[in-house]
């Protein structure tokens, strides 16, 4: 009999550390990193991911592992150390960690023993002469694959050919046996960048995003963990597919949003993909037309090793013109007009006559998003948010855009009963209805959450706007993101500025980013594109540099505004989230919280002394699904001592602040603080 073995395992339970436990020799041969184990944890049995070998530590009783469940590991032994750092960083149960990695449900048991298929690139499509600016892109990249982490910032406009660049290095890096990870922010890009990939790397694709069905991700997953696709293409969890040692990471539309999870494991894709580049020692570029605050400074500063940049479109296309229309100085006007200006409509018949397509821009969805009690005045808000309803005609509703409650169409005032309801506010489907009302000839689609729930009908949408069959898209932030349709060669903003008005310190950024993406949208084919934007606010920097297409000086006055205020990237954020069902509870724990802030860092003040700590304070949406929210944002000059000081706290006051049913959540780097 030999030696006993000891194993490390990541329980699946909200605990940080991992656990020592004994292999029975009966199942000494099947116990390897990656596998799933059911393991003894208090009284009952738990689920566990076994991260390696363990060392036997004196004086503790070692309990044995009663199970091996997966036949075959289910992540390479090489993304134990991506794991440790995600749990690490996030503040988040490694166990906990993992399975959030790992596809949803369980794993098919069909696949599991299927043979690893020979891997053969298919025939593809003959790449494109690419300009002197991709070239230079291409061959400077592909000398520095296989020579360690270097991590780079592609800052391309709209049309400029990023996405050939993305597939000429990919096909550098399966050419010589390796295999890439492309990133993109939407399933809505999926379709289209799987559909090239495919079409140049045949059956050597996998795509990951939460789209397919647990069976299809689970099968993609054990393909890309077998060898069998050497290129994985995914939406924001694909950054832990089990790729060995991805030779390169492309991370595309890098600024946007969408990277970023808002619940359970709250990490950023954009940042985990140049982490794991790091980890693995390979290439990772970030690409954009509106490059993030923070990538373009990590450039400035050299962390990012080059930025290269891509001045003009492909074939010699030019961008589209922009005219800005000032909404004070139009004369009042009512109906549909009301919505579309002289400018706008006058452009619109234009292009329709001339045979090509329009785009319709407002981030807003649903019909009217004020309804008001024309007797009393009321706002008619959801029960269980702080959030006004928003009336959808199609679907006869009014809808809470963030927990689902609705009310029927008829609904009268909830606080005098009057049947008297003003529909205040604009919307997607308002602006649908206006354009079907001007352009009664006109195929008119709309794109937005609405109208894309049902399976396929977002690829339907956008298979009848490529293939002419719709003369004027309207849609929200959705007709932004990549989209290519040679035929859109005008792009209407309804209103600009709403993404102006949010409490964020990144409002402005995700504003000029918003409206330079979708104006990008234009004149991508062989006809000159334009840009109507209608804008309250003609002035503001955000909209003037996004009318100029000049990222430069919307950098450097966003950036010396940050510098002056310490927000990112002049500081490190900690953005803790407390709730309760009761509002006593809720605001004695975010007071309690508070409090315990405070105490811990005068009890340190050489360690914690100049992190500072504001709040608590109710959160600009107070109400969500029933609970109060409040919230504390920690800042830090640095991320090491802010990182000890929210573990210390969870020591120490964790288990007091969550009890009686109180959540308290953790979101470090946070985007969004509502």
């Amino acid at each position: 009999m030999g030696s006993k073995r000891y194993i490390e395992v990541a329980v699946n339970l909200p605990v940080f550390r991992t656990y020592t436990y004994l292999v029975p020799e009966r199942l000494s041969r099947e116990t390897t990193a990656g596998k799933r184990v059911a393991v003894p944890f208090g009284r009952r049995l738990e689920t566990g991911y076994v991260l390696g070998e363990a060392s036997l530590i004196d004086g503790c009783q070692i309990k044995a592992v009663e199970q091996v469940i997966d036949n075959t590991p289910l992540f390479p032994p090489s993304m134990t150390e991506l794991f440790r750092w995600v749990a690490d960083y996030y503040i988040h149960p490694i166990g906990e960690t993992i399975s959030a990695a790992l596809p949803s449900g369980k794993l098919p048991v069909r696949d599991m023993d299927r043979p690893v298929a020979a891997g053969k690139i298919a025939a593809g499509d003959i790449p494109p002469e690419l300009t002197t600016e991709q070239r230079a892109v291409v061959d400077d990249v592909v000398a520095r694959l296989g020579s360690g982490f270097y991590p780079c910032l592609l800052a391309g406009v709209t049309g400029s050919g990023k996405t050939e660049i993305y597939m000429q290095i990919a096909g550098e890096v399966v050419r010589s046996g390796g295999t890439a990870l492309v990133l993109v922010p939407e399933i809505s890009l999926i379709s289209q960048s799987e559909k090239r990939f495919v079409a140049r790397f045949g059956d050597d694709v996998a795509v990951l995003h939460s789209g397919l069905t647990r069976t299809e991700r689970w099968r993609n997953w054990m393909r890309i963990l077998r060898g069998d696709a050497h290129v994985v293409i995914g939406t924001r969890s694909a950054v832990f597919a089990p790729l060995d040692s991805p030779g390169v990471i492309i991370v595309d539309e890098e600024h946007d949003t969408s990277y970023k999870q808002e619940s359970g494991l709250r990490y950023n894709a954009c940042d985990l993909a140049v982490v794991r580049a790091k980890l693995s020692g390979s290439v990772v570029m970030l690409g954009s037309a509106t490059p993030s605050v923070q990538s373009l400074y990590n450039a400035k500063i050299k962390k990012f090793r080059k930025i290269y940049t891509l001045r003009r479109r492909i074939n010699q296309m030019e961008l589209p013109s922009i005219k800005v229309v000032d909404l004070r100085k139009r004369e009042p006007r009512r109906g549909a007009r009301a919505l579309i200006g002289e400018e706008l409509y006058t452009a619109m018949k234009e292009t329709l006559e001339q045979g090509n397509q329009v785009m319709l821009f407002l981030n807003r969805r649903g019909f009217a998003s004020l309804p008001v009690c024309a007797s009393c005045g009321n706002t008619m808000k959801c029960s269980r948010c702080d959030i006004t309803l928003t009336l959808h005609r199609r679907a006869n509703a009014y809808r809470c855009h963030f927990c689902g409650f609705s009310l029927p169409a008829t609904a009268c005032c909830d606080n005098c009963g009057s049947s008297s309801i003003k529909q205040l506010g604009i919307g997607t489907e308002k602006v649908e209805e206006a354009v079907r009302q001007l352009f009664p000839d006109a195929v008119v689609a709309r794109l937005d959450r609405d109208t894309t729930t049902r399976k396929g009908s977002m690829a339907r949408i956008l298979k009848d706007i490529e293939a002419r069959r719709t003369d004027i898209l309207v849609g929200t932030q959705m007709i932004a993101k990549g989209h290519d349709f040679p035929g859109i060669t005008l792009i209407g903003v309804i209103c600009a500025d709403l993404s102006l008005n949010f409490p964020d310190f990144r409002a402005g950024e995700r504003t000029f980013q918003l409206l330079a993406q979708v104006a990008g949208r234009a004149g991508r084919g062989m006809d000159p594109g334009r840009v109507v934007m209608q804008t309250y606010n003609p002035e503001h920097f955000s909209i003037v540099a996004a009318t100029q297409q000049d990222i430069d000086s919307f950098y450097e006055r966003e950036i010396a505004v940050r510098r002056q205020l310490r927000y990112p990237p002049f500081s490190r954020m900690v953005h803790l989230h407390i709730s309760s069902t009761d509002f006593t509870k809720a605001r004695e724990r975010a007071r309690e919280a508070g409090e315990a802030c405070m105490a811990l860092k005068d009890s340190e003040k050489e360690m914690f002394g100049a992190i500072e700590v504001l709040g608590p304070v109710e959160a600009p949406i107070y109400k969500l699904s029933n609970r109060y929210r409040w919230q504390i944002l920690l800042k830090s000059s640095a991320a090491s001592p802010l990182k000890s000081f929210v573990r210390r706290l969870l020591e120490e006051s964790g288990a007091r602040l969550k009890r009686g049913g109180v959540r308290l959540v953790v979101d470090v780097d946070p985007f969004f603080m509502m």
